[in-house]
């Protein structure tokens, strides 16, 4: 128990160490993917966030099958996100299987790709009672995650939405729509770099993504910049492919 009340609180540090400065919201989102999967009794975790239409983009995923995954929820509009972001509550499936007359195409989906149960846990901002996303848990086993589970999820959950919506945003008025597209246009660069990578070193998207991340936090760049410098073609991607004791020289 006291390793595991270890591994939270080492969690919400590496979460608030991303909130400080110039802190970068794409590595803030994918540090809380991970620490979903490593703190909690789920395969896979991905998080959803409304654009200024109103409609969910996929933001951050711990796997690229929990990508295609969200991103097949949303290219059919359904699913536990869906119903998550729309009702602004919880939704909590211990057995996908049961609910195919709800989602029968999610539920099939679901199913090819090995996932049993989901938990989806709205991103709200309570004052304004508005939901801005979902945290969506997948696991392989059928089961309901615990209570005090649930509550740890939707705490990162509303880290999260802090991090997104952090002060910068509050200071220049315009509280949503520009700290929002700002997190969206880095997803999108994001996965371009993640394309380049796996394809200048034959990787899967999941080890690009690796690379990526790798890289920035060992050379103290933004996630969103490195990607940026890929997809631009101003940084090689051999150099962010070197291993980690040439990167420095090789910069």
């Amino acid at each position: 128990m006291a390793d595991r009340e270890r591994q939270v609180t080492r969690a919400f540090v590496a979460l608030a160490d991303t909130l400080v400065d110039e802190y970068d919201v794409a590595d803030l989102l994918h540090t809380l993917v991970q620490q979903c999967v490593e703190l909690l009794d789920v395969a896979a975790a991905g998080l959803t966030l409304a654009d200024e239409r109103g409609g969910l983009q996929v933001l951050a995923s711990s796997t690229e099958q929990a990508r295609l995954l969200e991103l097949f929820q949303l290219d059919i509009d359904e699913g536990p996100c869906i119903e998550c972001f729309t009702s602004s509550a919880p939704v909590l499936v211990a057995d996908i299987a049961a609910q195919a007359a709800r989602w029968p195409r999610f539920v099939a989906e679901a199913a090819r790709d090995g996932f049993a149960s989901v938990h989806a846990l709205p991103l709200r901002l309570r004052l304004r009672k508005q939901t801005i996303g979902a945290l969506n848990l997948f696991g392989q086993n059928s089961g309901e995650l615990s209570v005090d589970d649930v509550a740890l999820a939707q705490g990162l959950a509303d880290t999260a939405t802090i991090g997104i919506l952090q002060e910068r945003a509050l200071r220049q008025g315009d509280l949503l729509s520009e700290q929002l597209q700002t997190a969206l246009n880095s997803r999108v660069i994001i996965e371009q770099a993640k394309g380049v990578l796996a394809v200048s070193g034959q990787l899967s998207m999941d080890a690009a993504f690796r690379a990526l991340r790798g890289f920035a936090r060992r050379n103290n760049l933004r996630l969103s910049d490195v990607a940026r410098a890929l997809a631009d073609r101003d940084l090689a991607p051999a150099v962010v492919l070197a291993p980690p004791p040439t990167t420095s020289h090789s910069h």
